[in-house]
Order: structure tokens, then sequence, then C-alpha cells
């Protein structure tokens, strides 16, 4: 059984980060809405800090149901990006790719995109977690939950269909 080489393996992890950062850094309205991801291994977790801005009803206090869904949508939008960063990256770890700060990442399209609002978004920090149920080469489905204080309490959930950009293996076919 062969060990990896720790040499390899920061590499690999660096790469990754990489990808994130630019498939983050693609979408501007991230950083305008408070939205950032962590990755732990290959799961990523979007977080949207709480800031008043995001209240659509202060007598209760709510979380607006746009900036909701905005967060939900945002967050399939980066997991499907990233998932095809990361086969690339996996393919071929030992092979330099132009993924650094500054590179454009073409973005996936919304077909449709499906909210469930469970609960009331308290006015506190929010968690989300998507993951792709279906992809093929021109079309993705992908469901989102998100939750505050407990995982298993979702306040929210949407389903939406992407259509994917076309990756080089498809222009060679």
């Amino acid at each position: 059984m062969a060990k990896s080489c720790p040499k390899h393996a920061h590499a690999l992890k660096q790469k990754k980060n990489e990808a994130l950062a630019v498939v983050v850094h693609s979408i501007p309205y991230l950083h305008f809405m408070g939205i950032s991801f962590d990755r732990r291994g290959d799961d990523l977790t979007a977080i949207i800090r709480y800031h008043d801005s995001l209240i659509g009803n202060p007598s209760l206090p709510a979380l607006h149901g746009g900036a909701i869904a905005a967060f939900l949508e945002s967050s399939a939008l980066i997991e499907l990006s990233w998932r095809a960063l990361l086969k690339k990256i996996e393919a071929s770890p030992l092979v330099p790719h132009d993924i650094k700060p500054g590179t454009q990442v073409e973005m996936p399209k919304t077909i449709d995109f499906t909210v469930d609002y469970l609960r009331t978004g308290l006015p506190r920090d929010a968690y989300a977690r998507a993951s792709v149920r279906r992809s093929g080469r021109r079309y993705a489905s992908v469901f989102v939950e998100a939750w505050q204080d407990k995982r298993s309490r979702i306040f929210a959930q949407a389903t939406g269909h992407f259509l994917v950009p076309s990756t080089e293996l498809d222009e060679e076919t």
C-alpha cells in the first residue's frame, strides 16, 4: 500500500482552495450579500452573515425572502461550478491548471429555481449546503437546504435546474 506524498497532498489542497476562490470571485454579488463558503474536504457549506439589510419584515424581524432565495441559488451555482473544477483537478492533479485568482469562470445558467420557505428566517447567520442530484453534459439538477442554529431544523429549501457550460470534452465530440 503506497503512502500519499505530503507535498503532493498539500499541492492538491492548494489547487482546490484556489479553484474555490476563483469560483466565488466570479460572482461579485456574493460579496455584496455577505455570502462566503467553508470547505471541509470536498464538502462546501455556504454562510450568509447576518446584517440588518437582510431583514424584510422588521416587525417580526425576519430575513427577506429574496435574500434567502439569492442565498440558496448562489449556493447551488457555486456547488455546480466547484464540482466541475474539482473534476478537472482530480482528473490530472499533477498538471498545472489555469485556475488562478482573477480567472473568469463560465457559470451555469439558471433554468428554474423553486424555493420552499418552511419557517421564518431569524435575524442571525444562516448556512446552506447544496447537492447535485442529477448532472448531464448540459443540464444539472441541484437541491439546497438552509438552516440557522440546528442543521436538522431547515428553514428553507430549494430545487434548481441549470444549463451547465459546455466542457472541453463536449467541444471535441
